[in-house]
């Protein structure tokens, strides 16, 4: 049993890495597009802000260790959440050889969902759906903490980058009536050497909320795995190397090794670097000057921080993915390129059921070999 748990930890760790990479372009993409970094400088940039970002909390980390499945009915064993990683970086690996910027986030919470039904006999009481509570930070189910999110942050990236876009341009536009040294200042040139250097803030901004949210659902896998084992009883004689694994708290604490760990696993993920779905978000969707960068990376980053603090495992990929389109939009509506929208949205659709429906298979034939 401590092999298998330690398994899950592995398979975990991988996932995070995969993660990294399959999502450093939802980071970066911007930045690279509009010439303000190197891709390489972008990748590491990214990697720093994701790992500062990543040991900023842990309110995501334990929506996904105990907010969606009710380990009460049902035994998420070391088993269960091996193929639940492996079904969800599988779907990773399929959408980045593809360059869909699709959710890492939701192939995770699928997958996890498929693993978890399948190892319940398709009880759908094994899934926790909607749980209220006083404070809105403590709800818990898929209701509050994946469907509510999952509709509203791809409308409220689209809002925010209508929004913040909208609003520079008619700054801008104000500068230029204004006549004089204003108008001089609100010229393109001008205008791409100051929002030049206002991305490197903007890019880490993204990269922080990035690594705030992201992260963390890696941190939740692993804490699950640990709290089951502990109530199982297998980790009552661990031999002495191990004991970095008995649980320092309650199901409520993320052990700081499990922080760490997983921070820097994604941080060496991103530096690795995912220049396919880059190509897609930063060149193909619409094009991209500073201003725009900065405006989508603005809009993505702050609701990414909204989620994470109310525990929500939010989509990097939605947000920023209709960041840019909501810019695009407050252009020139005629500027994006709907053929490859659609690409996108159609990966978004099939994330949590593919990656769900292999987990369910994968952990039916283990059912059956037992």
């Amino acid at each position: 049993m401590l092999t298998l748990l330690l398994l899950v930890v592995l398979a975990a760790l991988v996932f995070e890495f995969v993660n990294g990479f399959h999502d450093t372009a939802n980071s970066i993409a911007t930045v690279v597009a509009t010439k303000v970094l190197t891709p390489t400088q972008a990748v590491m940039l990214a990697a720093v802000t994701n790992l500062v970002g990543a040991l900023s909390g842990t309110a995501v980390a334990k929506t996904i260790s105990s907010g969606l499945v009710d380990t009460s009915v049902v035994n998420i064993t070391s088993e269960v959440l091996i193929c639940a990683l492996t079904s969800a970086i599988i779907w990773n690996l399929i959408t980045w050889a593809s360059g869909l910027p699709s959710s890492s986030s939701h192939a995770l919470i699928g997958a996890l969902c498929g693993a978890a039904l399948a190892a319940g006999n398709n009880n759908p009481d094994v899934l926790i759906w909607a749980k209220t509570a006083t404070v809105w930070t403590e709800n818990k189910g898929l209701l509050w903490k994946v469907v509510i999110p999952m509709i509203s942050s791809p409308i409220a990236g689209f809002a925010l980058g209508i929004v913040i876009m909208g609003g520079l341009m008619a700054v801008i536009s104000g500068l230029n009536s204004a006549g004089g040294v204003l108008a001089r200042i609100s010229r393109p040139k001008w205008i791409n050497a100051v929002f030049g250097k206002a991305q490197l803030v903007s890019a880490g901004y993204m990269g922080f909320a990035h690594g705030s949210n992201d992260a963390q659902k890696t941190m939740g896998i692993i804490a699950l795995a640990i709290f089951t084992a502990n109530s199982a009883g297998t980790l009552d004689q661990l031999p002495h190397w191990a004991e970095f694994l008995r649980p320092d708290g309650g199901e409520k604490d993320i052990d700081a090794w499990v922080i760490f760990t997983c921070a820097l696993m994604m941080a060496l993920g991103t530096s690795v670097g995912g220049w396919r779905i880059i190509k897609t978000l930063g060149h193909k969707m619409v094009k991209l000057h500073p201003i725009n960068g900065f405006a989508a990376e603005t809009s993505s980053a702050t609701i990414l921080l909204a989620a994470a603090h109310f525990g929500m495992p939010v989509s990097t990929t939605h947000s920023i993915s209709t960041a840019i389109m909501g810019v695009g939009f407050a252009k020139n509506p005629h500027t994006l390129k709907l053929t490859v929208i659609e690409r996108i949205v159609w990966a978004w659709c099939l994330t949590i059921p593919v990656a769900g429906g292999i987990a369910w298979a994968m952990v039916s034939l283990l059912l059956k070999w037992h």
